[in-house]
């Protein structure tokens, strides 16, 4: 039986490093025939640099991604014909600035925010987000077997930061409705159920703010 179709004209699916984002974006995108929006991390030069010294490349890796992201989707989310197809983004703008604030100094962090609000307020907010979160272990077995270079580097307790930074960030955002939802190392793409699950909770009613769920357990709160 045919699933409904999305219920939201930009939907992002957001996740940790090696959550698996870019693939199920990927994958709803071509179910739906979305307009598909995905995140040129590879093309940041300065990316291998910064997992070899974070200190020293952190400002010039956060302002490229900010740029690149701005970029990318701020004429495609501001031109006249908005959301004459669905658009379905594997990252929200606002990651841009949680990133900065785990890796840049604090009068880095003051320039890099004054531009960040700048091009923060041209990028409309998602109609929906929905948070792939795993386990840090499974993050990084799933980084293991992509095998990037560049990623070899990657420690614990950096993906640990960055989930902490997303839960503060969500629990606090009232503007539009987040699904947090806990899927373990479970496989969406050779797992039909597990696929339709999220499908379901994308299209779920939600009110604005954050609701968490447990593939295994349904909703949390």
């Amino acid at each position: 039986m045919s699933k409904p179709p999305l219920q939201q004209d930009y939907l992002v699916i957001e996740g940790n490093i090696g959550a698996g984002k870019t693939t199920l974006s990927t994958l709803l995108a071509e179910r739906y025939q979305c307009k598909l929006v995905l995140e040129q991390f590879s093309d940041n030069p300065f990316l291998p640099l910064f997992y070899s010294d974070k200190e020293r490349y952190a400002l010039m890796v956060e302002l490229y991604f900010m740029a690149e992201r701005h970029t990318q989707m701020g004429p495609l989310l501001t031109q006249p014909t908005l959301f004459a197809e669905p658009v379905l983004a594997d990252y929200v703008f606002l990651k841009t600035w949680l990133f900065a604030r785990q890796t840049l100094k604090e009068h880095e962090l003051d320039l890099f925010r004054k531009l960040f609000d700048q091009l923060n307020a041209q990028i409309p907010l998602p109609q929906k987000l929905l948070f792939i979160h795993r386990p840090v272990n499974v993050l990084l077995q799933n980084i293991e077997k992509r095998g990037r270079d560049y990623e070899a580097k990657i420690q614990h307790e950096y993906l640990a930061s960055i989930q902490r930074t997303y839960w503060d960030y969500f629990r606090e955002e009232k503007r539009y409705p987040i699904a947090m939802v806990d899927v373990g190392d479970a496989d969406f793409t050779t797992d039909e159920g597990v696929l339709n699950q999220l499908i379901d909770i994308i299209n779920a009613p939600a009110n604005p703010g954050l609701k968490v769920y447990d593939l295994n357990k349904g909703s949390l709160e």
